[in-house]
């Protein structure tokens, strides 16, 4: 099993939580972060300048069987990408095993 952290823009959410449902991904985490990237911007207002590279986006977490991981990774990179810097990145780590709760189902069967 595969665990896959993304970090996206915000504005891209709904087109990769789709094409995560499109390929029968549909149990996954999310939740909205702050971070620090290559995007350098700042905004001027009324003469004063401020520093905009704290970075607004949503990190998802995602547990999946070895077979959905390469198809996950390219769902996510192919709803998210922009082409533009800060785009965001994916991380993809192995998980010893998953459990169930409410069935006492491990491995596979528990994430599927």
């Amino acid at each position: 099993m595969k665990k896959i952290e993304a970090i996206i823009r915000k504005s891209r959410f709904k087109a990769v939580k789709d094409a995560l449902h499109e390929i029968e991904v549909n149990f996954f985490t999310y939740w909205d972060v702050t971070g620090v990237g290559n995007e350098k911007k700042g905004q001027v207002y009324r003469g004063i300048s401020y520093s905009t590279s704290d970075i607004q986006r949503r990190y998802l977490s995602i547990v999946v069987s070895d077979e959905f991981e390469e198809k996950t990774v390219q769902a996510i990179i192919d709803a998210a990408k922009t082409g533009e810097v800060g785009d965001g990145k994916i991380f993809v780590s192995d998980v010893q095993n998953t459990f169930r709760i409410r069935t006492g189902e491990h491995g596979n069967q528990a994430v599927n």
